[in-house]
């Protein structure tokens, strides 16, 4: 165990992610109470209530904003608006758009709905006109006008039968229209401000309406007028009726009136009876922050505690609130008692940590005075109130149970979890900075003290007691041991020894200092300072292990430091802006450093060496922390998501393990099947294991054996589709060498004889390495074009070496011969044509006869190849050689022998000589013309004809 503890990680891996699913707009709960769908700029997001995970997400083509969405109460067909005017239908749970169709209406749709038989859509514009449509036929069947401004708010009234609509726009009246005639049956005037939401009672009889006014109004649907209106107090966003078979007498409810909960701008559940007009039951909230932002205080709209939806799930008996935080929390009826909370949008995430016994949970800061701690399990949030002003750092004590944060409101303060309920509460609290307190640490070993870096420029000390209050009602009030004007600049790190004797602060005034904490009640003493960044100083940590300590700068380097003599011993540069945070791993021997490029980077400090890059955030990453057992690390970005990697090294070295030995046995299968001349499975094996040089091995001992044309061909028509193409792709990279032409061209010429061109050009990439293999194969025939004249030369030269001098007789004897040697089909002998040679294969006058032996073979890449030959293809690399010394002596003694006949027999002789040559080169052309024929005859041209 020690020993995979010790072993340098080498790369993390992404096992879950919080990321925003909610922006603000509508919210839908599904029928079956199973998923919340909700608006997220282009997309909605359906998100599973039980695992608090985003099951799909429909995202629009054309990347506009969605403006309102809609799903049916079958929970069968989604449709959603868009500001492009574009009106989709989706199948969401494949999330694929079914139709798509233009919006009648001239701006963007503000509200929609669909009838309780899912048959009906009602659109409004913010143009003033409601449309309905057949979403079965798929046509609009009314278009009606009359109200003035945006149309917020359409519902249908539970009995379909009636066929009525209602709507309310700016105007604030909510108008009643009879979908039989398409025309208003009347206009119900109470709310001086918009209505934001409509309830019916089971019996359609009665309707209850909300609106910013501050009231809710009980209307009488057959009379159409109001029976009674309620004030409220507040503005109100949503109203949600009681069930009336259910018992609520715990909550007040003791009629069985028409009760109704709302939920407005004070972020409280109230419940109404709307006989006595009287609220029978609060909720009863956390304790406020502070008076300014008490029930009083909460009624200024946009606090961040107000509510702005409120639906009801009937069948598990609980409700859904949505706050203009964008959190959405569950509660369960009667007794109110808060199940879920998910948070729909972060903000900017500051600062993150692991908390809990197992480092199941983390804590978050964003940007506003809230923490949210997340179970990761679930992803459900718990959200702690107690700072008044945006919280910028936290840390957590050894045991996990116990952590710290502080804030803009020139706070500190200490909370702790429950570990067997998981409620968090605060314990402690400390306020004496004259500034935003950025930074904080806590003690290592024990949980004795807290140090905070403040943007005054000081460093306090605060200690804490040995018995912390269990509750928040007991808080405890912290003071300052030791205040300390610590640098020039806001004060952005402070990090504590393992040890506690030791504290290091880093600040905008570019310098890192080391100071000594001493004995409890002791005053800091400054011990040395590190001076090497050419910017600000963003983080500081000390090394679990060795007497060191690393700083992070705006400068975007990475600094280790020695405790001994405060000297820089290595710099780490990698990021290209500010790195922010930085902790160290794998018992100190590595670090991981997080930057504003968005980059978190593994560094190997022994070797100072970047190990790996992770890429998963888009803007700055604030937050980056290790578990206790170093094996998973979190970060939060700017971006708002937060990113939980897990170590893979161990994983991914098993896999390559397992991968290498597997390769090994493939590779002894291979040799086995090669042995045994199993050439099928042997090149299905090699091409399996993407092995092309294995592959070449496989074609050659086919093509070396018995009958190793029709092997061949009967072994490559038996392969697969895909095993075809990489033999293909094979072959355009061997036809580029010499050495390798001849197998190329001999699968080649089996693919084109027995595939039409229209199977080939459906292989991948088909036409690229067709298109590759017709300039080299020209090439080879030029090559052998040249090789087969030369030989044909050195053949007669031969031959009239051995008939100088002789008598006549003799002479046309051996003509006969040396025309007889013409026709021999396979030529014992290779030369190539040199530079300096004549048209007609005679040197040239001049120098040059030392370069007979080079030549070609160089430019060609080092091998000629008689391809009428295969002994000479067998032996090549050992009659190279010979042959060169061989053709070298030959031409010598040749043009020596013929100098001496010219001179005996003057021109007679010469004429005679030209008339052999004559006939020699009308022999070479034929055979020259067999040759071409035998390398590529069947390749090129076909080649050329698939390409074009």
């Amino acid at each position: 165990m020690a020993k995979s503890n010790l072993q340098f990680k080498t790369n993390y891996a992404v096992s879950s992610t919080i990321e925003p699913f909610y922006k603000g707009g509508k919210v839908q709960i599904s029928k079956d109470e199973k998923f919340i769908f909700c608006t997220c700029g282009t997309r909605v997001n359906v998100l599973q209530i039980v695992t608090g995970k985003i099951v799909h997400s429909i995202e629009q083509d054309d990347q506009e904003d969605i403006t309102s969405f809609a799903l049916s109460l079958d929970d069968e067909i989604l449709v959603t608006a868009s500001k492009a005017l574009l009106l989709k239908q989706w199948d969401w749970k494949q999330a694929q758009c079914t139709r798509s169709w233009r919006a009648i209406h001239n701006v963007p749709i503000a509200s929609m709905t669909f009838d309780p038989t899912a048959t009906l859509l009602a659109t409004g514009g913010c143009d003033g006109t409601i449309k309905l449509w057949d979403v079965v036929k798929q046509y609009c069947t009314h278009n009606l006008k009359g109200s003035s401004g945006v149309v917020h708010l359409v519902e249908f009234h539970p009995d379909i039968s009636l066929l009525q609509l209602f709507s309310s726009a700016s105007d604030c009246g909510i108008r009643m229209w009879d979908l039989r005639s398409s025309q208003c049956l009347c206009v119900l005037q109470s709310h001086y401000s918009p209505v934001t939401s409509l309830a019916f009672t089971p019996d359609g009889a009665s309707m209850v309406s909300s609106g910013r006014d501050k009231i809710c109004t009980v209307w009488d649907l057959k009379s159409r007028t109001a029976r009674r209106t309620v004030p409220v107090y507040e503005a109100v966003e949503s109203v949600v009726l009681l069930p009336e078979d259910e018992d609520f007498s715990e909550i007040g409810v003791k009629t069985k009136e028409i009760h109704f909960i709302t939920a407005g701008s004070k972020g409280v559940l109230r419940v109404w009876d709307a006989s006595s007009a009287r609220c029978v039951f609060a909720q009863t909230l956390p304790s406020p922050p502070s008076a300014g932002g008490s029930e009083e205080g909460g009624e200024e709209y946009g606090d961040p505690r107000s509510l702005t939806y409120c639906l009801p799930l009937p069948s598990s008996l609980r409700l859904a609130t949505v706050t203009a935080e964008h959190n959405i929390l569950l509660y369960q009826l009667p007794s109110f008692t808060t199940q879920q909370q998910f948070v729909g949008f972060n903000d900017e995430v500051l600062d993150v940590k692991f908390l809990g016994k197992g480092d199941t949970h983390i804590v978050v800061a964003t940007n506003s005075s809230q923490l949210k701690v997340f179970d990761l399990a679930t992803s459900s949030c718990k959200i702690l109130y107690g700072h008044t002003d945006t919280v910028l750092s936290l840390d957590v004590f050894k045991k996990g149970s116990l952590f710290v944060s502080c804030a803009k409101d020139k706070s500190v303060r200490v909370w702790r979890q429950d570990p067997d309920s998981g409620q968090v509460s605060c314990v402690a609290q400390g306020c004496s900075h004259a500034n935003a307190v950025g930074s904080i640490t806590c003690s290592r070993m024990k949980e004795s003290f807290v140090v905070s870096g403040s943007q005054d420029c000081t460093i306090k000390v605060w200690d804490l007691p040995e018995t912390i209050p269990e509750t928040d009602g007991d808080m405890f009030q912290l003071t300052a041991r030791v205040t300390e004007k610590a640098h020039d600049k806001d004060v952005n790190s402070v990090a504590v020894s393992p040890n506690d004797k030791l504290l290091v602060s880093g600040s905008q005034d570019r310098l890192a200092k080391l100071w000594s904490l001493g004995a409890p009640g002791a005053d800091l003493a400054l011990l040395g300072v590190f001076r090497g960044h050419r910017r600000g100083v963003w983080c500081v940590q000390f090394s679990p292990m060795d007497q060191v300590l690393a700083s992070s700068s705006a400068d975007g380097s990475v600094k280790l430091w020695s405790l001994q003599d405060f000297s820089c011993l290595k710099t780490f540069e990698g990021h290209d802006a500010s790195v922010l945070k930085l902790i160290f791993v794998s018992r100190g021997t590595q670090l991981l450093t997080s930057g504003s490029d968005g980059l978190v980077k593994l560094w190997t400090i022994k070797t100072n060496e970047c190990v790996k890059t992770l890429d998963a955030h888009q803007d700055k990453v604030w937050g980056l922390h290790a578990t206790r057992k170093d094996d998973r690390v979190v970060t939060a970005s700017a971006d708002s998501n937060i990113t939980v990697w897990t170590d893979v090294t161990e994983v991914e070295q098993a896999e390559e393990q397992a991968k290498q030995e597997d390769q090994i046995l493939k590779k002894q299968e291979l040799s086995n099947l090669l042995h045994e001349k199993k050439y099928l499975k042997a090149l299905g094996l090699a091409i399996s294991l993407d092995q092309p040089h294995t592959v070449l091995k496989v074609i050659k001992a086919i093509r070396q054996g018995e009958d190793g044309a029709k092997q061949l061909e009967k072994t490559v028509l038996k392969l697969r589709q895909d095993q075809k193409e990489s033999m293909l792709r094979y072959c355009a990279v061997w036809n580029t060498n010499a050495r390798s032409c001849l197998d190329a061209q001999a699968v080649i010429q089996v693919m084109l004889t027995h595939l039409s061109p229209e199977e080939l050009l459906q292989y991948q990439g088909a036409r690229a390495h067709l298109e590759g293999l017709i300039p080299y194969t020209e090439r080879h025939m030029q090559r052998i074009g040249r090789l087969l004249q030369a030989s044909m030369f050195l053949d007669y030269m031969w031959q009239k070496m051995r008939v100088t001098g002789a008598p006549a007789s003799m002479d046309s004897q051996d003509e006969e011969m040396d025309t007889t040697s013409l026709q021999v089909p396979h030529p014992l002998f290779m030369i190539d044509k040199r530079p300096g040679e004549g048209g007609d294969g005679t040197k040239e006058q001049g120098d040059g006869e030392e370069r007979w032996n080079e030549g070609e073979a160089e430019e060609d890449g080092g091998l000629e190849e008689d391809t009428n030959c295969p002994a000479n293809m067998e032996e090549e690399e050992e009659d190279d050689d010979d042959d060169d010394d061989e053709v070298s002596i030959t031409r010598k003694a040749s043009v020596r022998g013929q100098r001496e006949e010219n001179g005996q027999n003057g021109k007679e002789n010469g004429n005679h000589h030209s008339g052999s040559e004559e006939s020699s080169r009308e022999e070479d052309r034929g055979d020259q013309t067999e040759a071409k024929i035998l390398l590529s005859a069947a390749s090129l041209p076909p080649l050329q004809a698939i390409i074009s």
